[in-house]
């Protein structure tokens, strides 16, 4: 994470009060990571940074796209993200960072990294499953999509009713 150093926030230095920051994520970001599931990535992260008297609230909000993979059809598509996220970070005798909205540093700390503050924020807020809006509403056609439609099993109306072997079990109801 050395080539992250964009994101690292000294904050002994700032007076008390509302710092913003702005970051640009793209495929860099993710690569230093070891997450490679984006083709491609432009995101836009702006940072509220309240520093108070004994503590830090730090307000992230992401919006921009990612070009991934279609889970169905692997077609490439832009998925929208917007998301944000906020954490609160108090200073205590030892570090902890257990809680996922609470982050405790040790009371000599003068800087926080927040790249991966961002990193989980962006891919969390991915859907588990990525689906082209062309499928959603029809529109996209591929080779893929006809073949899983050709693969697909076929009700035939006469099976419809039940089958016989079954009917002797129900007459062990009665």
């Amino acid at each position: 994470m050395g080539q992250l150093s964009e994101y690292l926030i000294p904050f002994v230095g700032l007076k008390e009060g509302l710092h913003c920051f702005e970051f640009k994520v793209d495929n860099t970001f993710f690569e230093s990571f070891d997450f490679l599931d984006f083709r491609d990535s432009r995101i836009q992260v702006s940072l509220d940074f309240q520093k108070k008297t004994n503590l830090l609230e730090l307000n992230f909000i992401a919006k921009g796209e990612v070009t991934v993979p279609c889970d169905v059809s692997t077609e490439l598509f832009d998925l929208s993200i917007d998301t944000s996220f906020r954490l609160v970070v108090k200073f205590g005798a030892e570090e902890n960072s257990d809680n996922h909205e609470i982050l405790i540093l040790s009371h000599g700390s003068h800087e926080i990294h927040v790249a991966q503050f961002i990193y989980e924020m962006i891919v969390l807020s991915l859907p588990q499953k990525k689906v082209h809006p062309g499928i959603e509403d029809g529109t996209l056609k591929s080779e893929i999509l006809e073949k899983l439609n050709d693969l697909k099993p076929q009700v035939k109306p006469s099976s419809i009713g039940t089958d016989p072997r079954w009917d002797k079990l129900k007459d062990l109801l009665k």
